[in-house]
């Protein structure tokens, strides 16, 4: 992801942050918790929740980098 737009509602937290939040949700296996209140970072989050439930965490590979 490379736009880190703000937004209006949670200034604190960018377009990427949003996804993030979303993915790792989804890692831990958590039910999807988008703000209600932005609609913009609302899709954010399912964005990252939805290919959070596609690929799995780096933890998980089992393989590590040499």
């Amino acid at each position: 992801m490379t736009k880190t737009t703000e937004n209006a509602f949670y200034p604190e937290k960018t377009d990427e942050d949003w996804f993030n939040l979303g993915k790792s949700d989804a890692w831990e296996g958590k039910p999807k918790t988008p703000p209600e209140e932005d609609a913009r970072a609302a899709s954010m989050y399912e964005l990252g929740y939805s290919e959070g439930e596609i690929k799995r965490p780096p933890t998980e590979s089992g393989t590590t980098n040499q």
